[in-house]
């Protein structure tokens, strides 16, 4: 069985929202807790269904972070401020680590209503296609979330991406614009494809997309992945099905109230 790290990079300086990852979220049991406890207590749940050796630590450069998460029990690796992205974060952590991995998970800070099945997805898919570089999950955006996507983009906010793919899987494209295009008003032909903020990588491929050059497509999306595709790497993508909540990442600060609902409803689902 393959060694798996989970690491999830948080950052203090999002522009879109200063401080998410110690943003109060307030739980189904009526207390506040920071973000980045939810994305902790999702990897956690996520090494238990992927099994065997499985190590999670947070990933930052910022000191009032790394207290937060050491004083509620998490393990935290200081990576430099000049890490320009959660992919190049998850590389510089590599060395932090008590063990090599064979696959390295990356459960973005901002994605905390990540379901344990889709992180061991993209272990799997991984693990059984040595073609791939990185594999990350989709899931189609149910009537809700598309109008949430929607409802940002006609506010001028950038809210979640989504993802195209042949066939095969394979991702073609991410984008912060809805993808394929939908007209207003309209049911797309296509499922539009959530991405989740999810990525499986081969050790070998993190430290490469860290030496490789900034791609000008990463730049105009803000999309990290981008840099894969750029150089001819394979991406491959795992359709997920719903978990029964709305998988709303936290990017603005609107989105708090869509998650603290998301996650009365995934608790509700569990107790059934």
């Amino acid at each position: 069985m393959a060694k798996v790290a989970i690491i999830i990079p948080a950052r203090l300086a999002s522009t879109r929202f200063p401080a998410k990852p110690l943003a109060p979220i307030t739980g189904p049991d009526g207390a506040a807790h920071p973000a980045i406890a939810y994305t902790w207590q999702a990897a956690e749940a996520a090494a238990k269904q992927v099994g065997g050796e499985v190590e999670i630590v947070v990933a930052t450069d910022d000191t009032s972070i790394a207290e937060t998460c050491r004083a509620l029990g998490m393990a935290v690796v200081m990576t430099p401020v000049e890490c320009r992205n959660g992919t190049e974060r998850c590389a510089a952590a590599l060395d932090g680590l008590a063990a090599r991995p064979d696959i390295v998970v990356n459960l973005q800070g901002d994605a905390l209503l990540t379901p344990a099945a889709m992180v061991e997805a993209v272990v799997e898919q991984l693990a059984a296609r040595p073609d791939l570089a990185m594999a990350t999950p989709v899931v189609a955006a149910t009537p809700a979330v598309l109008a949430h996507l929607q409802s940002d983009a006609a506010a001028g906010r950038v809210g979640g991406t989504t993802a195209a793919c042949a066939r095969d899987g394979r991702a073609l494209y991410f984008s912060k614009s809805i993808i394929p295009h939908v007209a207003p008003g309209t049911v797309p032909v296509l499922p539009v494809l959530l991405h989740i903020g999810v990525y499986a990588y081969r050790p070998d491929a993190l430290q490469s997309y860290a030496a490789a050059a900034l791609a000008p497509l990463e730049l105009q999306e803000g999309l990290e992945q981008l840099r894969f595709l750029d150089a001819g790497l394979k991406v491959g993508t795992v359709l997920c099905e719903n978990p029964g909540w709305d998988m709303i990442e936290l990017n603005n600060p609107t989105d708090v109230p869509l998650i603290e609902a998301a996650l009365i409803r995934r608790a509700q689902l569990e107790m059934m």
